[in-house]
């Protein structure tokens, strides 16, 4: 799970800001930390010097993606609670210098085209007011040869798998949430936008749709989690004498 790209997401962020870390571990069992890690992995073969982790929450996947060593990180969230605690954070381990956060949608990200080696997104294209317009605009600021890497939760093939994932996420998730968050919505909206958000082939169409080429979608965890990757095409020299 992670901030939305609305209004009412944003504010719905705000106020499970100070309960979202310990929650969205828990109610992943901790393995949302493996996914991440091999997000970041997988922007590590472009080599990024400049990282844009959009809808980044309470800054984990920024923070995570130090590890290549980049020159700076920039997270983008439209939740002033959630970046209060990322800043917070980022603060504590020493990293102002290096992890600089914006409040600002995804939909008009206010960067120039091309600024960017890599984009991550970790659970927040599903929370978009307008994923094809997010979409445009991650592909806007990649620089050509860029990567993208979305990590988005999607649903087991397998049917007997599924059926206990959804019970899992429509009863004890929001059960869990009560116990713990101010707002009982936003556990229930969990699981409702990810009925909803498109999946494998349906979530690549729209990847290339935005301009992405090499396009791939990886199950994890049994198909619980999506890693869905595209490149922006190093352009190509037309001129000819």
């Amino acid at each position: 799970m992670n901030t939305g790209e609305s209004r009412e997401n944003s504010e719905m962020f705000d106020q499970i800001a100070g309960s979202y870390d310990f929650l969205n571990h828990l109610l992943s069992l901790n393995i949302d930390k493996g996914w991440r890690r091999k997000a970041i992995r997988d922007i590590a073969a472009v080599k990024p010097r400049r990282i844009l982790d959009v809808a980044t929450g309470t800054a984990d996947m920024a923070i995570g993606s130090i590890r290549l060593n980049p020159d700076q990180v920039t997270g983008v969230d439209v939740s002033k609670g959630m970046l209060e605690i990322g800043r917070k954070k980022i603060l504590d381990r020493g990293l102002s210098g290096r992890i600089h956060l914006v409040e600002a949608a995804c939909e008009s990200l206010p960067f120039e085209a091309s600024s960017f080696d890599a984009a991550i997104v970790a659970f927040g294209v599903r929370n978009f007011k307008d994923p094809g317009q997010g979409l445009n605009e991650l592909f806007r600021v990649l620089r050509p040869g860029g990567k993208l890497a979305i990590l988005e939760f999607s649903l087991p093939s397998r049917k007997w798998l599924r059926s206990a994932y959804r019970f899992y996420f429509h009863r004890i998730v929001p059960a869990i949430g009560r116990l713990f968050s101010r707002d009982l919505s936003a556990y229930r909206y969990l699981p409702d936008s990810v009925e909803a958000f498109p999946k494998g082939d349906a979530f690549v169409k729209m990847l290339k749709q935005a301009g992405f080429s090499e396009t791939s979608y990886e199950p994890l965890t049994f198909g619980i989690c999506g890693l869905y990757t595209g490149i922006k095409k190093e352009q190509c020299n037309t001129n000819f004498t």
